[in-house]
């Protein structure tokens, strides 16, 4: 095909054969574009384009997904499962039931030895829904751990806590479509032009049709915040300063929706005393934000017919982050801008399935929304899976991030990880190394064998990719999407529903409990225990979720399709069905810059890699843009040390040190640097890790650091290329 001019330097697409198109939806992050893999004649994936009707992405990919079909068939695929008896001798290949018995042989040794809670189970977002059903299935209704969470506690905790603490039940409340109809848009620690393309496409195709404003608060001068109207520098780890502000603004000139707070929400008189205390002139002193534009934010937001919040790690990833979560779910209380076209408190969630997790895993409770901490609950999933409902616990279990301190200390012995790899995500990778080193047993399934943590494993279980099984995703709007097998799995490796439902086999409690092997077999069982539910899946099939790319719950039986936002009829899920104005004190509990440690230490994504890089390092269309770690750092600091463009630094925090390759840019200020989190052993060697006291997920983003130039050039450059090698 050619474009452009045909007599001068015409575009040249190469014609790739295909022969047969597979519709499927992307597993990188939580936007759910819809896409079809190409294949050509013998099978192989060759290509994948955007599905034109498709209402999340019309046809769009972002850079991620167009290459995501080279993914079946990169470098360090999982063949075959490895076993050894020692984390020091080197792995056997094995076939799967001498794996798998040896899996659940060591299970049952350390639970009859320690007890049922010396084994620890940490999932992730990415693998399918009915996958997670199954999974919570077994760790609840067999293995019986309580020590089980998912590597969303890392991102997503915060936002499921505020919306639980706000609204009385997680799910984000808006959707995708609110762009269009907003008048108003504030932005807290998002960067969507690099965090969610298709996303913030979505947002530009909105702006072209009609002007509104678009605020981002954000430390760093981000893409995001380049195109902002409004951007506001907040010091790290004060957004609620800001938010108690913007509120007593709004309160204070009496620009808020007195009729939405006295018939849908509680608590107002506390939090309006609460909010009176942070006037604009106090709140600049702490978070960076002069008076004057605190007071000309709140009023654009409040005078708004409608206007809408969105936040993604800036705000989840800190010792306040359930609070900040809260306080901008108050904002939009405040203002009635909740369940309504363009008004919403929107999390921009991270991975492809987080949702999924959140929604059906069981790693917070039970599933569909179900608490352990209710009775009721518990009796109806002990009695649909067929089980004692005194085999379950009265409360959920330890957060991931407490499970490993309990690791360190002993108090759990054995760790089953699912396609996520600590070793990179985790903070403070120091400590988390002892920690592996530790375990008596650890068993590491994923689809790539080189991920970090493999080195400390015992058995690896290689998993299939998302595209060589079947079930659904949900993403951030609530929207479920379908999954198509485009190729079988490579080698030998099997889908993680497969695995699950083999170990469960190999349990005498498992045997008593029905274990449906196909994934369409586990919709129907999700179907039925959402029905009536706030998550109502009963008006879903596999084939309807296709035919409509994607439907968005909640979807009764019998309805055509599933409703695009939450509360529109004012009602909440806390037992008075009205939503909690909280009043939220800020404590300063962060580490801070310091004589010794001067610089402010942030990190975040870039648009070419996902997450720990253990598929877009492997993918050279993408890696190549971005091959290396690095460090953003204004010049006029460099200067002031010695540290020139494009050579080494050595980054000092109280917990240990990396060499970064330096980049200078006024796009972080004088006193603050940022690397972006991919790379092995690099960001999280510093991290801090100080947890938020509500969702107990990690303060990523606020640390100090000290700063000098590498002495030795040469071996800096060296160690910068092992930390990026696979």
């Amino acid at each position: 095909m050619l474009f452009g001019r045909h007599t001068k330097n015409p575009i040249k697409i190469a014609d790739k054969d295909v022969a047969d198109w597979k519709y499927t939806t992307c597993g990188y992050c939580s936007t759910g574009c819809s896409i079809e893999v190409g294949l050509d004649a013998e099978g192989k994936a060759v290509t994948a384009r955007g599905v034109a009707d498709a209402p999340v992405n019309r046809g769009k990919l972002c850079i991620k997904g167009i290459f995501e079909h080279e993914l079946f068939n990169s470098a360090n695929r999982g063949k075959t499962p490895l076993l050894r008896e020692r984390a020091i001798d080197a792995y056997r290949e094995v076939g799967w039931d001498e794996a798998l018995d040896h899996t659940a042989a060591e299970i049952k040794r350390v639970q009859e030895k320690y007890g049922r809670d010396s084994i620890a189970i940490i999932s992730t977002g990415q693998i399918l829904t009915e996958e997670f059903y199954t999974l919570g299935k077994l760790t609840r209704g067999v293995i019986g751990t309580n020590n089980y969470d998912g590597n969303t506690t890392l991102c997503m905790a915060s936002a499921v806590s505020g919306y639980k603490r706000s609204f009385g039940s997680d799910g984000p409340p808006g959707c995708y479509e609110d762009f269009e109809h907003t008048e108003c848009l504030m932005a807290f620690g998002s960067n969507l032009p690099e965090q969610h393309p298709i996303i913030y496409w979505r947002l530009k195709m909105a702006l072209e049709k009609r002007r509104f404003p678009v605020i981002v608060v954000d430390p760093r001068v981000t893409m995001f915040a380049q195109m902002a109207d409004i951007h506001l520098p907040v010091t790290p780890g004060t957004d609620l300063v800001l938010l108690n502000a913007l509120a007593h603004v709004i309160l204070k000139e009496g620009l808020e929706d007195r009729d939405y707070i006295d018939t849908h929400t509680t608590g107002f008189e506390e939090f309006s005393a609460l909010v009176a205390h942070y006037d604009p002139v106090t709140a600049a002193g702490i978070c960076g934000i002069d008076e004057d534009t605190i007071r000309h934010v709140a009023r654009l937001y409040a005078k708004a017919g409608a206007a809408m919040s969105i936040w993604t790690m800036g705000i989840n990833q800190s010792t306040h982050g359930s609070d900040g979560v809260v306080a901008i779910n108050s904002l939009n209380l405040i203002t009635g801008n909740i369940g309504k076209p363009g008004g919403t408190s929107l999390s921009i969630t991270g991975q492809c399935n987080a949702m999924g997790t959140r929604e059906w895993s069981s790693c917070s409770g039970l599933p569909g929304y179900r608490a352990l901490e209710k009775e009721k609950d518990r009796e109806t999933i002990a009695n649909y899976w067929g089980i004692d409902p005194g085999f379950f616990p009265g409360r959920r279990g330890p957060f991931m991030t407490d499970i490993f301190p309990a690791m360190e200390t002993g108090q759990i012995k054995a760790l089953w990880l699912i396609a996520t790899n600590p070793m990179t995500s985790m903070p403070n990778i120091p400590r988390i190394r002892k920690t592996l080193q530790n375990l008596e047993f650890l068993v590491v399934q994923d689809a790539y064998a080189d991920v970090e943590t493999t080195q400390y494993a015992h058995v690896y279980l290689p998993a299939a990719l998302w595209g060589e099984k079947e079930g659904v995703f949900t993403n951030t709007e609530r929207r479920v999407n379908l999954v198509r097998k485009v190729v079988e799995p490579h080698g030998d490796s099997k889908p993680d529903l497969w695995i699950f439902n083999q170990i469960a086999k190999r349990f005498e409690q498992g045997r008593k409990i029905r274990f449906p092997e196909t994934p369409a077999e586990v919709f129907e069982e999700m179907r039925e225990l959402s029905r009536g539910r706030m998550l109502d899946y009963s008006g879903m099939t596999h084939d309807k979720i296709e035919m409509q790319r994607g439907i968005q719950w909640p979807c009764p039986e019998n309805a055509g399709s599933g409703s695009p936002r939450l509360y529109a009829d004012g009602v909440f899920q806390h037992p008075d069905a009205k939503a909690k104005l909280i009043p939220l004190p800020f404590v300063d509990n962060n580490e801070r810059p310091d004589q010794q440690f001067p610089f402010w230490l942030n990190s975040g994504r870039v648009v070419e890699h996902f997450h720990t890089r253990t598929r877009t390092g492997k993918i050279g269309n993408v890696n190549k843009f971005s091959p290396t770690p690095y460090m953003e750092m204004n010049p006029d600091s460099a200067k002031e040390l010695g540290i020139g463009h494009m050579t080494y630094a050595r980054l000092i925090s109280r917990r240990g040190y990396a060499v970064v390759l330096v980049q200078l840019t006024h796009r972080v200020p004088h006193n603050m640097v940022f690397i972006p989190f991919h790379f092995h052993e690099c960001v999280n060697r510093l991290t801090l890790g100080l947890l938020d006291p509500y969702s107990r997920q990690p303060a990523f983003k606020q640390c100090a650091v000290k700063i000098e130039p590498a002495t030795d050039q040469l071996a800096a450059a060296a160690a910068n290329v092992a930390a990026r090698s696979y």
